[in-house]
């Protein structure tokens, strides 16, 4: 048996996992597998209800389960929050650390039916497959952050930029092991010319490239990658980076997909792995049965494979994905014409059917 927390979230949340959680149900009737799925409160729903964006009692089913699911977390409601209450900081940061997930796994790969969902040509995005692998628990986000009042009476504000060698070391030599896997390129993203902390990420990355000669080691600055991604994204294969830089490069590699709704991730590392769309909680459309449920049934997909080690449950997933999308299944920020509008829950549903089918 396989123990599941879910954590729905804010936002859109609640409406996504409970089509991730179908699709892993009709996996385990289709292979005789048992998944055991307990939900608990997270992020801004659970700060609501507690006064505590991430309760202990959460914390603790995620440490006594195999895997987690999560939706989204946040939402403007608890922005005005202190700091250390607000759902990305309260919750996900320190569930991040609690669970030593410091390798965030983040595929961009676009479904044939999809093309011309993307605001870019077919000739640039046809075929597109890159893996972003972030590292997830140091840098910006993690860093000593402070505030103090200035002598004109206005305010300083500094968030401390830290990484060790031993951080940038475990998540490249992980994109290394990924990239042999793979196509045998591996692109390392900083700004060296400018930070020292990417200057020792550089130096390290070029120390680790010498145990890797059947990789091919490619150096660039995050600002010349964002700029490479949109002209000519075939060129990458597996992309490394630090924190704060994965997370923007991810969000603008998700519309190669044609949405972000399209983006999965992975978290892993530690004993747990948590699986999660890329997207955010969109409290705008939460409610109405907008949202794309696709990112989080992939996520769900990645979870077999990497937390259970089930690769053939995983690409039926992965296939009955790229099949409703033939079929011509659209949720409203994938809908083009010609094709058929469908509701979040049809969406799912169209999905586990497949699966099941299959």
């Amino acid at each position: 048996m396989f123990r599941i927390a879910v954590l729905p979230g804010d936002g859109i949340g609640a409406e996504i996992t409970p089509e991730a959680v179908k699709a892993l149900k009709a996996v385990g009737q289709r292979f005789g597998h048992e998944f055991q799925f307990t939900e608990a409160l997270i992020g801004g729903a659970a700060y609501d209800a507690t006064g505590n964006p991430l309760p202990p009692e959460t914390l603790d089913l995620c440490r006594q389960s195999d895997a987690v699911l999560l939706g989204a977390i946040g939402g403007p409601k608890w922005d005005e929050l202190p700091v250390h209450l607000r759902p990305e900081i309260g919750a996900l940061l320190p569930l991040r650390k609690e669970l030593a997930l410091f390798a965030n796994l983040r595929p961009c790969m676009l479904f044939p039916g999809l093309i011309s969902a993307s605001t870019l040509k077919e000739e640039v995005i046809q075929g597109v497959d890159i893996l972003v692998i972030r590292e997830l628990t140091g840098g910006l986000y993690f860093g000593e952050k402070k505030r103090e009042k200035t002598e004109d009476g206005g305010q300083k504000a500094t968030d401390i930029l830290t990484y060790s060698t031993y951080e940038i070391e475990r998540i490249v030599r992980f994109a290394y092991e990924a990239a042999r896997r793979r196509r045998q390129k591996l692109c390392s993203v900083d700004k060296a010319n400018v930070l020292e902390s990417s200057r020792l990420w550089r130096e390290t990355v070029a120390e680790l490239a010498r145990e890797y000669p059947d990789v091919e080691t490619a150096h660039m600055y995050v600002d010349n990658c964002s700029m490479q991604l949109i002209r000519n994204p075939r060129q990458f294969d597996v992309i490394v980076t630090e924190n704060m830089f994965g997370d923007i490069l991810t969000d603008e590699a998700s519309m190669l997909t044609g949405s972000i709704g399209m983006l999965p991730s992975a978290s892993i590392g530690g004993q747990v792995g948590l699986y999660e769309p890329s997207h955010g909680s969109a409290p705008d459309i939460a409610g109405q049965k907008k949202a794309n449920p696709l990112a989080t049934i992939l996520s769900a997909a990645m979870m077999l494979r990497f937390s259970f080690n089930l690769e053939a449950e995983a690409q039926l997933i992965e296939q009955a994905v790229k099949r409703v999308l033939e079929m011509g299944l659209r949720t409203p920020d994938l809908m083009e014409p010609g094709m058929k509008l469908v509701n979040t829950e049809e969406m799912g549903n169209a999905v586990a059917e497949i699966i099941a089918s299959r």
